[in-house]
C-alpha cells in the first residue's frame, strides 16, 4: 500500500498518509469529509478514471489508514500534508476536488502554496470559506454549534456519529436513494477513526475563517452545493466562496443533502465531468 512518510523530529509525531493512485491522464485529487475516509469517492473515482484522469484519492491524517497522531489537526498542517503528497508524486497542472472539511484543505493549501501545480479548483458542500457566525459573518452558525459537537463527541462519540450519519444524507428523506447498508458503511468508516482527530477536527472546520485565502484563488473554480444541505449551511460556504472567487461557477442540485456525493451521485457526477472538460 502506497504511503507519504512524513518524518519529524520527535518519532511520535511522524505521519504516513495513506492514498492511491489510479488511471492515466490529467491527474486530480480528491479530498474527503469528515469524519470519512478517501473510500467515499467509492462512486466518483470510476467515472473520473473512465472520462480520462489520474485519480488520487488520499486519507486525511487520523481517518482511514492513515496515522493517528494525537496532534496537527489544523488546516496548517493539513495542507502541509497535501502540498508533501503533491510533490512526492511531482504532480503539475493538478486538479484539487474537496469535500466538506476537505474544502478547507484547498483553500488553505493557495493561501500557503499558491496555485502554481494547481490548475483547477472544486468545492462540494464545502465548509469554505468561513462557517462561524461573527459579526462580519452573520449568515455562519453559532459558536454553540460547535461546542455542541465537541461535547457530544467526547461524551458519546458513537452515538453521535450513528445520528450525524442520518442527517448527513436527510435519511427519511432519502432513503430511495440510499441504502441501509451504505448508512452503515460511513458509519463504520467514522467510527474507526481516531477520536481524538475527530474531535480536533471540528475547531479546524467549524472555526477557521478562509476568505482571505479563498481571494487568493485564481484558477477556474467550481463550487457544488446541495440546497438541502441541513449540515453545512450554504450562504456562508458555497454562495459565499463564490461571491469571492472572481470568475467563479456555482452549481446548487435540487433537493440534495450534505452527503449529495451517494445521494445524488449521477448529478454530482455529471457536473464534475462537464467542468473537467
Amino acid at each position: 500500500m502506497p504511503y507519504l512518510e512524513k518524518t519529524t523530529a520527535q518519532k511520535d509525531a511522524d505521519v504516513n498518509i495513506y492514498y492511491e493512485d489510479h488511471g492515466s491522464g490529467k491527474p486530480i485529487i480528491l479530498i474527503h469529509g469528515w469524519p470519512l475516509s478517501g473510500a467515499m469517492w467509492e462512486y466518483q473515482v470510476p467515472a473520473l478514471i473512465e472520462s480520462g484522469h489520474r485519480v488520487i484519492t488520499y486519507d486525511r491524517r487520523g481517518f482511514g489508514k492513515s496515522s493517528r497522531p494525537y496532534t496537527g489537526y489544523d488546516y496548517d498542517s493539513m495542507a502541509e500534508d497535501l502540498h508533501d503528497l503533491i510533490k512526492k508524486l511531482d504532480l503539475r497542472d493538478v486538479i484539487l476536488a474537496g469535500f466538506s472539511m476537505g474544502g478547507g484543505e484547498l483553500a488553505q493549501y493557495v493561501g500557503t502554496f499558491g496555485t502554481s501545480r494547481i490548475s483547477k479548483l472544486i468545492f462540494i458542500s464545502s465548509i469554505a470559506p468561513f462557517l462561524l457566525k461573527t459579526e462580519d459573518n452573520p449568515d455562519g452558525a453559532p459558536d454553540d454549534v460547535f461546542k455542541g459537537m465537541e461535547d457530544n463527541v467526547k461524551n458519546d462519540r458513537l452515538g453521535f456519529l450513528k445520528g450525524f450519519g442520518e442527517g448527513f444524507v436527510n435519511y427519511e428523506d432519502n432513503k430511495d436513494r440510499i441504502s441501509q447498508g451504505q448508512l452503515d458503511y460511513n458509519f463504520q468508516i467514522a467510527a474507526a477513526a481516531s477520536p481524538k482527530g475527530t474531535l480536533d477536527c471540528i475547531n479546524a472546520f467549524g472555526r477557521t475563517d478562509l476568505r482571505d485565502a479563498l481571494k487568493k484563488i485564481d484558477v477556474p473554480t467550481l463550487f457544488i452545493h446541495g440546497d438541502a444541505d441541513n449540515i453545512v449551511p450554504i450562504e456562508p460556504s458555497s454562495k459565499q466562496g463564490h461571491e469571492l472567487v472572481e470568475d467563479s461557477r456555482l452549481e446548487i442540485i435540487k433537493d440534495a443533502p450534505h452527503g449529495l456525493y451517494v445521494t445524488h451521485t449521477e448529478e454530482l457526477n455529471e457536473i464534475l465531468l462537464d467542468f473537467l472538460k
